[in-house]
């Protein structure tokens, strides 16, 4: 490759001309055989997603990746360029990447016909190859697809009728190359209908100038099932030309969410040399996304992205360390008060609606992390639910495994767990509570001693998501005490004597 510099060379090397999409068509089916991802890195779309992608582009097709935010669109579009061959010819100089054996610009042309086989190339990267424009209200056809340019006029002395008077625009650029328009709803539908011919025929119209330009492109766009209602839309025909639409969506499971969330987040290694993450924290975090997905307040044709989970987990991991450099601590582990630290995670990451921003967005951030624990809590120990069905009954010991707890809370006793507390004064202070820590060694007998008293934390946590006992969360620290107690505490701020006066019982 390094010796062909000219187009006889080229040709004497045996080169055979191929289209974009028959050269990805090529690369993928090799891929196949051999049992390899096309799209490494990319989770949860296994069995959906990527599979559809495979029929599409065997198939030759141009793409819509369609679904909500957050769903790797984009990240499926930018590794198809792993399907390109790693080097192609073009004819040194050409604006729109022409191929030497088969030009389509006046340059290239005239070029060729002027040096013949001396005709000088050039070998282009498959890095290269990759164009993509976000679509915004302002998007011009002059940006997508060319105009006349007075300067180059002028300085070349022609005429407006003259075909080297034109400026291409980004999409003739990007010929033999993968070009990708994301939120494609949002162009405005007359800039919309200057895609149609060249999606049907693979030529472009500039101005107007009766020209001819078959272009190789390999087109992806991306859109968002909410552009259809409330910024924009595709217009129909448009659609109907892009062959293959293929629906995306956020992980299933929480095992892939974990998944996707280590291997996305940017922690440096100073920060897990000193912090422990358990994997209790991380399916917590994991589970705000689905309680958000599935939340009342939360629009749900907006989506939760991957990206909450991402940020969260970051926002705890450095809970965590500014905790330990604040203590002087050469090691910690994040614990549960660690993740009140997430709440600014979530909070830019959700749209609400109408009744979420009744709440508050830092109210409804602090119900999804409350909700996240409740769901996670009877996946560890007995689900207290389950217990209050037999309020009826005399519930013995082994019914109720959290009486000792909820009885040395009921006896006036509380705990104020401070956000900046050392690992072993949190510690001492778990182990003032009766019957915490005799009911974590019960379930989980091998735990160590960090590990237990995570779980400790956790059941105070678990407890107070379940109405058990009361939880606070106040300025520096979390406090919690007996239920009842707080409710009477509230009643009695409520009606202080200063509250009423003699005309209230005339």
């Amino acid at each position: 490759m390094n010796t062909i510099k000219t187009l006889g060379q080229l040709k004497k090397s045996g080169y055979v001309s191929k289209s974009i999409k028959d050269e990805i068509r090529d690369n993928l089916i090799k891929k196949i055989k051999a049992k390899e991802n096309p799209f490494p890195g990319i989770l949860g779309y296994e069995d959906s997603v990527i599979p559809d992608t495979e029929r599409a582009l065997l198939s030759r097709h141009n793409i819509l990746f369609l679904g909500l935010r957050g769903q790797a669109k984009t990240r499926m579009a930018r590794q198809m360029t792993e399907l390109l061959d790693e080097y192609i010819p073009v004819v040194k100089g050409s604006e729109i990447n022409d191929d030497p054996v088969a030009p389509t610009s006046r340059y290239a042309i005239d070029l060729i016909a002027e040096h013949g086989d001396a005709t000088p190339i050039e070998w282009m990267h498959r890095s290269q190859r990759y164009g993509e424009k976000l679509a915004t209200p302002d998007v011009s056809v002059a940006d997508l697809i060319g105009d006349i340019d007075p300067i180059k006029a002028a300085n070349l002395k022609l005429s407006f009728a003259d075909e080297r008077v034109l400026h291409y625009g980004i999409i003739p650029r990007s010929n033999r190359c993968i070009f990708v328009i994301n939120e494609l709803p949002d162009l405005q539908a007359r800039i919309q209908v200057s895609l149609f011919n060249i999606l049907e025929e693979g030529d472009l119209q500039i101005r107007g100038f009766k020209l001819r330009l078959p272009l190789d492109v390999m087109f992806v766009f991306t859109a968002n099932p909410e552009d259809y209602t409330n910024r924009g839309s595709i217009v129909t025909p448009l659609k109907d030309r892009i062959e293959s639409q293929i629906l995306t969506h956020y992980p299933k499971t929480v095992e892939t969410s974990l998944a996707i969330t280590e291997q996305e987040a940017n922690i440096y290694e100073a920060q897990l040399a000193r912090v422990s993450i358990s994997d209790l924290v991380k399916r917590l975090i994991e589970q705000v996304a689905f309680e958000a997905r599935g939340s009342e307040f939360v629009d749900k044709k907006s989506g939760v992205s991957a990206r909450l989970t991402i940020a969260a987990y970051e926002n705890a991991v450095s809970a965590a360390e500014r905790r330990a450099i604040m203590n002087d601590e050469g090691s910690t582990h994040i614990w549960i008060s660690d993740l009140v630290g997430i709440i600014p995670s979530i909070t830019g990451k959700i749209e609400l609606v109408y009744e979420g921003e009744q709440e508050g967005p830092y109210q409804v951030a602090f119900n999804l992390l409350e909700k996240s624990i409740r769901t996670s809590f009877s996946q560890y120990f007995p689900n207290p639910d389950t217990l209050k069905k037999k309020r009826g009954k005399e519930a013995g010991p082994d019914d109720n495994p959290y009486k000792s707890i909820t009885r040395w809370f009921d006896a006036g006793n509380q705990l104020s767990n401070f956000f900046e507390t050392k690992d072993e004064d949190k510690i001492q202070l778990l182990y003032k509570v009766d019957g915490l820590h005799a009911l974590v060694k019960k379930y989980f007998k091998q735990a160590n001693e960090m590990e237990t008293a995570l779980l400790m934390e956790f059941v105070l946590h678990g407890l107070a998501a379940h109405s058990l006992i009361s939880k606070k969360v106040l300025d520096g620290k979390i406090e919690f005490k007996d239920l009842m107690g707080s409710m009477l505490n509230i009643g009695s701020q409520s009606f202080s004597d200063e509250d009423f006066n003699d005309s209230d019982f005339n």
